[in-house]
């Protein structure tokens, strides 16, 4: 230890996020008091964000294999094999607590940070996805927020070149003081160009590569493992700063070397930096790692070894070379005007080893330091479920024309397209469907092959039942691929929770993991990348349980796809899939009868399955070109959107007499879709629902301008489109506050 070095105290552990039966575990793991840099690396390899010490036991339990899973968690990310020599690289993650602190950059380096995640593996970025969740409407900080975080988005998409082709935008106040930022990211590579992050051979140079190091983002990783208190913006300085130009340039340059059999290893420098990265590809290829410290590339004078382990400057990447191809490979990143510097060595000594002006400040077991971090088993208790609620026991306060009408320019189910209109969705010019629809889809290369992309999670059911609440969030991504035509093949989430040393906040997280992974099973649907991100808490206050799962699908033919737009008028609508009226945590239930209570609709995985392969055969067959799943807001706000996008009026049948008409057009029972076509379609398609013993019902006929319900007063469609489209664009204006 220097002399200028830092008196290691219980109270500078504290400050570290280490407890004091971590630390002791750490002084027994290497027997003397550690150096300040050997207390930055654990503080940074054994908090929540890195070391999932609070998780990992019951991640195990996810279903992460298929045949056509070539990789699944523990990398960079999870890759699959979608035929004919190409593979798909995914994954998502989180920037939730950056992006309340300093939304702009808080959300740029999560795009960047996921970006990077895919092309380590080898795979080419072609598209990029989002999930946002922000407080309510009349707080103070949320329309600074929503548009910092979506200006970030874009301004980091848009200039690095990805398209952003979908997401989800929702609001609660669960958020107000703790926003989620979920980012992912698609890429494309081949079967046999796959990269990993295991280093392998002795004495082989680590490179360091991409940007400078900086002092921004120091104890970032350390900072999102943490709860935020009234204090929360004096934690700026731990943001990071993203450049999406010069990623632009790690990404050429990354790629271009790739295809010179000089790359070992490579890893992204992402939480924990330098630290992390090392640690990661060392363990991985049972070795050591050897750091020097003085050949690492600084922006600012006089970093120390502690600034340098634990800076998470963005646009980095570490590499382990052939040391044969040194020359070559300097000379792409020089091209490309990019850092390169050899900054240590793998050893046999299974030890992390840093040095610092001839001096040794860190020299860690390098296995342990991921093998060791703590693992917690922490208390749990389930939720207490609500009760299920009699649709005849809620009276109707408006009528549904009305209903309708609100419903569709309130702030989670109006139009989102001030937001995706800010983000290049059609550049690289593969973009099929754009966002405002179920999934988007994205053609690979000149077709007719292409991928269906989407993120859901639905968080009230979450809360109200954390296992029903993780099926419907996986069935509902597989059901909106299956909407555009698209085959579900597999998934990443964002796991964001609350403070897990508290039981009923850990027991919805355990809940929420068990319907996953029943989900997952029974819709062949594995887990293949993932993120947790816990302790979204502010002074005492958690989120909604909120797993987002981002799906992946794929399309044999782009051209033979179903979009939610009603296409002529005399076509016939119809809902495949059970109708019970099921109005517990809906929408309407929220925001017409302001209840927000009740069990939330129950999944039947098997109907699942079953309605959707029959959906998805009916598009595939190219009988049948609108579908629309059904969700949020039930039946009618289906509808609705199907005639907003077609700009068709639909005249709704009698309704039936055994379910209240706003349980009927309101309810959201699952496994449903609305299809529409000619009537000749629509009569074969209800015969074969009947001989599969499919639920079927017509539901009306395109034509008109206006939603006619059945003794109601019409609501013109140019209405409804009015309140729809213009919310969120008044409510940026500052004209409005809430709906």
């Amino acid at each position: 230890m220097t002399a200028t070095a830092p008196k290691i105290t219980l109270e500078l552990v504290a400050e570290h996020g280490l407890k004091p039966d971590e630390y002791a575990r750490f002084l027994e793991l290497i027997g003397r008091e550690p150096t300040i840099t050997e207390l930055g690396i654990v503080s940074a390899m054994w908090n929540e964000h890195c070391s999932y010490k609070s998780s990992r036991l019951h991640l195990k339990g996810l279903p992460t294999s298929a045949p056509w899973v070539i990789q699944g968690p523990g990398e960079n990310a999870g890759v699959i094999d979608i035929g004919d020599g190409d593979a798909i690289a995914f994954k998502m993650e989180s920037h939730n607590h950056p992006s309340y602190i300093e939304p702009y950059q808080g959300a740029t380096t999560g795009v960047g940070g996921i970006l990077r995640d895919v092309f380590t593996m080898g795979a080419r970025p072609i598209a990029a996805l989002n999930a946002l969740r922000f407080g309510s409407p009349d707080h103070p900080k949320t329309r600074h927020l929503v548009s910092g975080v979506v200006a970030g988005i874009g301004g980091y998409g848009n200039s690095f070149g990805v398209p952003t082709v979908g997401g989800s935008v929702g609001f609660h106040t669960r958020y107000d003081g703790n926003i989620l930022v979920n980012a992912m990211a698609v890429g494309l590579a081949k079967t046999d160009g796959i990269f990993y992050a295991a280093a392998a051979g002795v004495g082989n140079p680590i490179v360091y590569l991409g940007s400078k190091t900086g002092r921004d983002g120091i104890h970032g990783a350390t900072m999102a493992s943490a709860e935020f208190d009234a204090n929360s913006d004096e934690k700026r300085p731990t943001v990071q700063v993203g450049d999406p130009f010069a990623e632009k340039l790690l990404l050429e340059a990354c790629l271009e070397l790739m295809q010179t059999d000089s790359v070992i290893a490579i890893q992204d420098m992402g939480a924990a930096g330098l630290t992390c990265s090392a640690v990661e590809m060392g363990a991985k290829g049972n070795l050591g790692v050897e750091l020097i410290l003085d050949n690492v590339p600084c922006r600012e004078e006089g970093m120390s070894a502690y600034e340098m382990m634990l800076s998470e400057s963005q646009e980095r990447m570490l590499m382990v070379l052939k040391p044969e191809k040194r020359e070559e490979a300097e000379a792409i990143f020089r091209k490309w005007g990019l850092d390169f510097a050899v900054v240590g060595y793998t050893t046999d000594t299974l030890r992390f080893v840093v040095k610092h002006h001839g001096e040794t400040v860190a020299d860690l077991p390098i296995k342990e330091l991921g093998d060791e971090a703590p693992l917690y088993d922490r208390p749990h208790i389930a939720n207490t479920f609500q009760p299920t609620i009699d649709p005849a026991s809620v009276a109707a306060p408006v009528d549904n024309a009305t209903a309708l009408a609100r419903l569709l320019a309130t702030p989670d189910l109006c139009s989102k397209r001030w937001v995706w209109e800010q983000y290049d969705h059609l550049i690289l010019g593969n973009t099929v469907q754009k966002p405002g629809g179920d999934a988007a889809i994205v053609r690979i290369e000149d077709g007719p092959k292409g991928v269906a992309l989407t993120t859901d999670v639905t968080p009230r059911y979450c809360e109200a039942d954390p296992v029903q609440g993780g099926r419907q969030a996986v069935a509902e991504a597989w059901r909106n691929i299956t909407a555009v035509g698209g085959l579900p093949l597999a998934i990443t989430d964002n796991l964001n929770f609350g403070n897990p040393e508290k039981p009923d906040v850990m027991g919805q997280f355990v809940g929420c993991l068990k319907g996953i992974g029943e989900a997952c099973v029974a819709l062949d649907f594995p887990v293949v990348s993932g993120n947790v991100s816990l302790y979204n808490e502010t002074q005492g206050r958690s989120i909604l349980p909120t797993p987002t799962i981002g799906g992946v699908g794929l399309l044999d033919d782009v051209t033979l796809h179903a979009t939610v737009a009603l296409r002529q008028a005399g076509d016939v609508l119809a809902v495949i899939g059970d109708t019970t009226g099921w109005i517990g945590q809906s929408v309407y239930l929220r925001d017409i009868c302001g209840r927000e209570e009740g069990a939330p609709p129950p999944v039947d995985l098997a109907v699942e399955r079953r309605n959707g392969d029959f959906v998805r055969g009916l598009i595939r067959s190219g009988r049948v070109t609108t579908v629309h799943d059904c969700s949020d807001g039930g039946l009618a706000v289906a509808v609705a959107e199907m005639a907003m996008a077609g700009d068709i009026g639909v005249s709704f049948d009698t309704l039936p007499a055994d379910i209240p008409a706003h349980a009927f057009l309101f309810g959201e029972d699952q496994a449903r879709y609305v299809i529409a076509a000619d009537a000749a379609t629509i009569e074969a398609v209800a015969a074969e629902a009947r001989a599969a013993g499919i639920p079927f019902r017509k539901l009306g006929v395109a034509g008109g301008d206006a939603i006619n319900i059945p003794g109601e007063t019409p609501a013109r469609v140019a209405d409804l489109r009015d309140g729809h489209d213009n919310w969120l664009p008044n409510y940026m204006a500052g004209e409005i506050d809430h709906p």
